[in-house]
């Protein structure tokens, strides 16, 4: 509102900039105001023009005397100042405007990226992420930018050229009709023409959004298309959509410049009638010069405004069709959402599981092809037990896994947990009490602490006072960051993760700076973890770094150098070309001996390598010389035997030298006095380089930490086996308290797009880890191991078992028959229930749970409890409810008492409770045409009162008052229409109870008709 109302202030300044120009053409340069060869003239002179009954007129100022000249710079400085002005007032809008429509937008974003988290699993089958990404980045983006102008900019284009409209008019009626026509022709023509380029838009955003989805599918299939060679398949199918494309871009093009050029047309012919009519007003004496010009320079601001209007009302039409597709790109149909929670579930933090059972009656699932994938399935398990589902993942035992874990929605039937409906579960309270791991987990793009404590996140503020997130210990049942760590150390030791994260620490390259003991302490722990090593009779396993002593483990060049290279250039087989080096190797005629290594190196393998195809096995395995390098060193030795070599051959066989590695290639081509030349070369090029204080090179030293080296060659400070090594380093470390920064630092490894960094089974790891670390009450493994090997299968799982006792555990596999110890094991056979049973194999009745005598302590519930069931099973609408539902009846229940004569709800009330009677009786009394109530009937315990109520929605048709002193039971209203929606035979028994009422009700009108007749 306020942004209109500065759009109808800014109107009279922008009428009086169009006024202004006629005063300086006419008073100033034409002498209007200078009368008679007058030298000077008022300015700024205001009459206000009173009637005379209230004084006449009053001067409120005499204005100033000006000259001819001071009179025209006077005008032209206000002219000057209402410029500004109307600049000023277009700023303030524009901002204003821009705001809005970025604040919408934003708004608009969230609520899409809101749909789809909304959405039924099933619906994500309809949407491509990369098409889905494209429309709330990018296509919603006119949208938002439009919101700002569908409002102000027909009020200040439209109050523009209106103004301008009507100051011509005054000037001159011919000239404005002239203006108005042309005004017509454009607001009607050019919309009709613009329809077919918004059919050009619509059509070119469905083809972009298209292309947009395919690019974003070859690039998640690269492998495949990698792998089955049809890279030219996928080129000429871009090529078509890109030609396809074009041809929808060049017609539109070919419309828009179409359009515009009329437009220009119709714009330019104005100005020729204005000329023409009004320069013959002006020389036949009937328009002053002053107002056509004026009036030209009216209409110079006339036509952007009524341009900018049909573009306007272009963009209005386009962005309406960008709206609807979306719409109909996302499908937003009432049924691709999950039903909103009953508000009783929607904070749901710990499940009765200790008196519930997983209970499925007539499960259906169908895919969108028409397969049943799980057919009619009643069943009921027991919680806090480990339940073995064997089946196929896409039918059955997968099938019901994912309906668990919430990746699906049955068709028919219904399921409840510990008697609360899944589906009445808010995906907050699910996410937080029960963990889902699939066949193909999802990995964030991030580091591996951030995918395994994923599911610890919560809302938090932010940087700059918005909303971030932070991990909640609380949720992993830990008091702090300190004993979360330990809980996901430990939750890394049963899914199998600790030792390849130790390793991924171990090859972390930290800075000196870095908080923590071990690079304080670096010098001790090399000496314990080499006392380690040598008590375990694996000290030869490990040359150690020493400077007076050559690395037979390391390459020449590395031995050369005795530390870590900074820059790449100084790495492998480049370090050849590094000018010191070679002055050095020079120095102490080294130069030639290297030379001649690196040729009998390349004579060896192009000798023993020249018989295999380019990637054989042996030679990628075996040869020090890339594929691709080695016809260049065929030729460089023929080069050498014609006495023919190039400049640069002796720079790539010193190069091939510096890779040598005597224990590796055995060729021979070390002994004890070049190795001994060669620590003189080291000795030499360190002296070098403290010289020149180059830090292009970390030099090791023994008692330094050595921050470009990884952890674990710091650790070892040796050459040799490093993995050998690793088992010592960590039982170094755990003692002392340290190990835990190297799993803190492997744990800060990026996992990748998708993953792609990891290997299968890591990811599934992710997955395993994810799950546990928030202590679910009920985990479900669906198919989780196909990345593992049985045998490691078998050993995570029970771990996994260990770690889950007394809570319950859901693993589905493909075959499970042969996996002991499970309290239940259910076969499917396809879409159907096979067999079910227990710990000892008996065969067990599908709806009936555990016995009583295998069940464990505490399982059992209240007397108290026990009455309440009681009651609610003998009221014949709940009648066809089993134990579990009849007990979360009563959990959300309230046992409340009233006195006789206490009044439980009076004729008119809202119905928002009704009332089950444990004990005692009430009188129902009718009130009729404002005479006295009259009793209707009793009632007695057992009983129940106020339900219609609740169902019709209608208020109390009765007054229900104690006649005894009673107990009851207050079922509230959102618990009784969710079990109403959740459990059928539920709801047709109600239906039922409203015939029968309705029946006796008309039998007793009848009958005291029949009476009163």
């Amino acid at each position: 509102m306020k942004i209109l109302i500065i759009v109808c202030l800014s109107l009279p300044f922008y009428y009086l900039s169009l006024d202004l120009p006629k005063y300086i053409i006419s008073d100033a340069l034409q002498g209007r105001a200078f009368p008679s060869g007058q030298a000077t003239a008022r300015l700024f002179h205001l009459t206000l023009n009173l009637p005379a009954a209230l004084g006449g007129p009053r001067t409120l100022f005499e204005g100033v005397w000006l000259d001819r000249i001071s009179y025209l710079f006077a005008l032209s400085g206000i002219f000057l100042l209402l410029v500004l002005i109307n600049g000023a007032f277009k700023y303030v809008v524009n901002m204003r405007k821009g705001a809005l429509g970025e604040r919408l937008l934003q708004r608009l974003r969230f609520d899409l990226f809101s749909a789809l988290l909304g959405f039924r699993p099933e619906a994500f089958q309809r949407i491509k992420p990369s098409e889905a990404a494209t429309v709330i980045k990018d296509e919603v983006e006119p949208i938002g930018g439009f919101v700002g102008d569908a409002f102000v900019q027909p009020v200040f284009l439209g109050g523009q050229a209106l103004t301008a409209l009507v100051f011509i008019l005054v000037q001159n009626l011919w000239l404005g009709l002239i203006a108005l026509g042309m005004i017509l022709v454009q607001g009607t023509v050019i919309p009709r023409l613009r329809r077919e380029q918004i059919r050009l838009g619509r059509q070119r955003q469905v083809v972009s959004r298209a292309f947009a989805g395919k690019i974003g599918e070859v690039v998640e299939s690269i492998g495949e298309i990698a792998n089955h060679g049809t890279s030219a398949v996928e080129k000429s199918q871009v090529s078509q959509r890109l030609e396809h494309l074009f041809g929808i871009r060049y017609r539109l093009y070919e419309r828009k410049f179409a359009v515009k050029m009329l437009n220009n047309l119709l714009a330019q012919i104005t100005p020729f009638l204005f000329y023409a009519v009004g320069g013959f007003f002006a020389l036949t004496g009937r328009l002053d010069l002053g107002q056509l010009i004026a009036v030209i320079a009216a209409y110079r601001d006339l036509p952007p405004p009524v341009k900018d209007l049909i573009d306007w009302d272009q963009q209005r039409l386009d962005v309406e069709a960008k709206f609807q597709q979306v719409v109909e790109h996302f499908g937003l149909k009432r049924d691709d959402f999950t039903r909103p929670p009953a508000a009783v579930h929607a904070e749901v933090v710990a499940l009765p599981v200790q008196e519930g059972a997983i209970v499925a009656r007539g499960l259906t699932v169908v895919t969108p092809t028409g397969d049943c994938v799980l057919d009619h399935l009643t069943l009921s398990l027991p919680m806090q037990r480990h339940i073995a589902l064997s089946g196929e993942a896409g039918e059955g035992a997968g099938i019901l896994a994912q309906l668990l874990g919430g990746g699906l929605t049955a068709r028919d039937g219904t399921l409840t947990l510990a008697g609360v409906p899944l589906t009445s579960l808010s995906r907050e309270a699910r996410g937080r009490l029960i963990a889902y791991v699939g066949p193909e987990p999802v990995v964030l793009d991030g580091s591996l602490r951030d995918n395994i404590l994923y599911s610890l996140r919560r809302v938090a503020a932010g940087e700059g006072g918005g909303l971030g997130w932070a991990i909640d210990p609380a949720r992993a049942d830990a008091a702090d960051d300190a004993e979360l760590s330990g809980k996901l150390l430990a939750v890394l030791r049963i899914v199998g993760l600790a030792e390849p994260v130790f390793r991924l620490g171990l090859a972390r390259k930290l800075d000196v700076e870095t908080p923590g003991e071990i690079v304080r302490r670096i010098s001790e722990l090399r000496t314990r973890i080499r006392d380690a090593l040598a008590a375990r009779g694996a000290g030869a396993a490990i040359e150690p770094y020493a400077p007076e002593r050559y690395i037979r483990n390391a390459t020449i060049g590395e031995n050369i150098l005795f530390g870590v290279a900074n820059d790449p250039a100084l790495v492998g087989a480049a370090l050849a070309g590094h000018a010191p080096i070679r002055r050095v190797l020079a120095e102490l005629g080294l130069m030639a001996p290297l030379i001649a290594i690196g040729h009998r190196m390349a004579a060896t393998m192009v000798e023993i390598f020249r018989d295999l195809p380019p990637g054989h096995v042996l030679f990628e395995r075996f040869s020090f010389i890339d594929t691709e390098d080695f016809p260049g060193y065929r030729e460089l030795l023929g080069r050498l035997e014609a006495d023919a070599a190039l400049e640069g051959d002796a720079t790539r066989l010193l190069g091939l030298a510096f890779l040598y590695v005597e224990p590796r290639h055995r060729l021979g081509l070390l002994d004890a006095d070049m190795e001994a030349r060669l620590l003189a070369a080291r000795a030499a090029f360190h002296d070098w380089a403290d010289s020149a204080s180059d830090t292009s090179i970390a030099f090791y030293d023994p008692r330094q930490y050595c921050a470009t080296a990884p952890l674990r060659d710091n650790l070892l400070f040796g050459s040799g086996a490093p993995d050998a090594a690793d088992a010592v380093i960590r039982e170094t470390l755990e003692p002392l308290g340290l190990d835990g920064d190297v799993y803190q630092w492997g744990l800060e490894q990026p996992a990748g797009y998708a993953g792609r960094l990891l290997f299968p089974a890591m990811k599934a790891q992710l997955g395993l880890a994810r799950g546990l670390i928030k202590q679910p009450e009920l985990l479900i493994l669906n198919h989780a191991f196909g990345a593992f090997s049985r045998t490691e299968a078998q050993q995570i799982l029970g771990r996994i078992r260990a770690a889950m006792a007394g809570r319950t555990l859901v693993v589905a596999g493909s075959d499970l028959s042969g996996d002991a110890g499970y309290d239940l094991h259910v076969v499917f056979e396809g879409a159907r229930l096979a067999v079910l049973r227990d710990a000892a194999g008996t065969v067990v009745p599908p709806d009936v749970p555990l016995s009583a005598d295998t069940a464990p302590a505490g399982m059992g519930v209240s007397p108290e409890r026990e009455e309440e069931i009681r009651a609610l099973r003998s009221v014949s609408i709940f009648a066809d409810l089993d134990t579990a539902q009849l007990k979360l009846l009563a959990f959300t229940s309230e046992r409340i008492g009233f006195a006789a004569g206490d009044v439980l709800f009076r004729q008119g009330d809202e119905s928002d409770v009704a009332y089950v009677l444990l004990s005692g009786s009430v009188e129902i009394l009718i009130e009729a045409d404002g005479g006295p109530p009259v009793h209707a009937s009793a009632v007695a315990h057992h009983a129940i009162i106020g339900e219609m109520g609740l169902v019709t929605g209608d208020p109390r048709s009765a007054t229900v008052i104690a006649t005894t002193a009673i107990e009851a039971l207050q079922l509230r209203k959102e618990v009784f229409l969710a079990l109403l929606a959740e459990f059928p035979p539920m709801a047709l028994s109600v239906m039922r109870l409203m015939a029968r009422r309705l029946q006796g009700n008309l039998a007793a009108i009848l009958e005291r008709e029949r009476e009163g007749g």
